[in-house]
């Protein structure tokens, strides 16, 4: 899917998708449009989840039964249980015409105070793809470290991405 494609998918798939008690989602709005989002979770000691009713198929039917398969089966494999004290990124999406604006810094700056005032809290984390070295770039810019490589033959399967670096911030 290309990003137009997949920014509508995650749209649709934020309005169907299990709540988690311990998250939250911040959304960067400009002018009434959508200009990027950030979610993040972290280890709450409940392992409850608040579901919602799974809208039909028709609200995903323009992608294709296959392309959906393939997202929803990626996104259970690349699903990341957060351990105690980290505050897991889990994912954030700059719209392509509002990248390198400043957006995705402002974003980082809100999960980064949220980590402050959490004192369960003293970590950022986050995977990014091999395939997006402007990103990895970016978070090491913004102290990230990688602590792990991953190569993974299902996310080469489903993605066309096989290598996976595990960033992570402290944050006192």
């Amino acid at each position: 899917m290309n990003d137009n494609e997949l920014a509508l998918f995650f749209e649709k798939l934020f309005d169907n998708f299990p709540i988690e008690p311990a998250t939250q989602r911040m959304v960067a709005i400009q002018e009434g449009e959508v200009v990027g989002t950030m979610s993040i979770k972290w280890q709450n000691g409940s392992h409850m989840k608040q579901k919602r009713k799974l809208h039909s198929w028709e609200s995903f039917r323009m992608f294709g039964k296959w392309n959906l398969f393939k997202m929803l089966l990626g996104l259970y494999f690349l699903e990341h249980k957060p351990q105690a004290g980290e505050c897991y990124i889990a994912d954030i999406v700059v719209h392509p015409d509002h990248q390198s604006k400043g957006i995705g810094k402002l974003l980082f700056q809100w999960a980064h105070n949220f980590v402050q005032r959490e004192r369960r809290l003293d970590r950022l984390s986050l995977y990014v793809s091999g395939k997006n070295p402007r990103a990895k770039e970016l978070y090491q810019r913004l102290s990230f470290h990688t602590q792990l490589q991953k190569s993974s033959l299902v996310q080469h399967i489903l993605f066309n991405e096989r290598k996976w670096s595990y960033m992570v911030k402290r944050v006192e």
